[in-house]
């Protein structure tokens, strides 16, 4: 159990859910993952019979189910919107490229920039975004730089360009010089967009569901991660 590898298993779900999509007609792609992490979560998660509350998983397996609904709502599985040649194009890199990077493409990677704090690693949640904060997201295909509300306004009315405001054209560049770091280093070259964020955000927080006062609102009924591990505990748990 110690020697679970969560990152490769990730990977390995994702090539095969790949695969299975190309090879069999009627495949449900979301339906056999869910499956599938049920079945592992009953077998190796800590749990009394039908009490939801009672469950938890070793370390060893404890972020193998956010990659998975991470893997459910990434463009390996949700297609639609993808012309046919971009879905093989992701297909094949997914296949081509190495556990880090396919990783990457699986579960994004967030990084917050803020005045007086070192950039750190954020939560891939629409919690994360804030008024005064920069993030970046790298989802290996796309590099996207997001600049909060007021963050966008200060720069819209150009505070960059004056000597008083060093501290602000600092923090706009500093985004920018690890993005491009990012894309000197990766072939081929992801785009450096400035919208796609909440796409690949968990959304703790939707239209009818406001977690928290000036907390970003994204549009949709997908389900949050909160609720999908809920699910998950529910039904690992229960009595065959």
């Amino acid at each position: 159990m110690q020697s679970f590898d969560q990152e490769t298993a990730a990977v390995v779900m994702a090539r095969l859910t790949s695969y299975k999509m190309e090879t069999e007609e009627t495949f449900d792609a979301t339906r056999w993952l869910d499956r599938n992490l049920i079945r592992l979560c009953s077998r190796f998660g800590d749990y009394r019979k039908d009490d939801p509350s009672s469950f938890s998983l070793n370390p060893s397996f404890s972020l193998f189910p956010q990659f998975m609904f991470n893997l459910r709502r990434s463009s390996f599985v949700q297609v639609f919107n993808n012309s046919p040649d971009e879905t093989a194009y992701f297909r094949m890199m997914l296949n081509r490229e190495s556990i880090t990077n396919a990783t990457v493409m699986i579960q994004p990677s967030l990084v917050s920039y803020a005045f007086n704090s070192l950039p750190s690693p954020a939560l891939l949640d629409v919690a994360s975004i804030s008024a005064d904060r920069i993030l970046l997201l790298d989802s290996y295909f796309s590099v996207v730089i997001f600049h909060g509300m007021t963050i966008a306004q200060w720069r819209n009315m150009g505070y960059q360009n004056h000597s008083e405001h060093l501290a602000f054209a600092q923090l706009l560049q500093a985004p920018h010089d690890d993005a491009e770091l990012i894309i000197r280093d990766r072939f081929p070259v992801p785009r450096l967009v400035a919208r796609f964020l909440l796409a690949k955000l968990n959304p703790s927080a939707t239209y009818n569901n406001k977690m928290g006062s000036g907390m970003d609102v994204i549009f949709t009924d997908d389900v949050n991660l909160q609720v999908f591990f809920e699910h998950l505990q529910r039904l690992a748990v229960q009595s065959s």
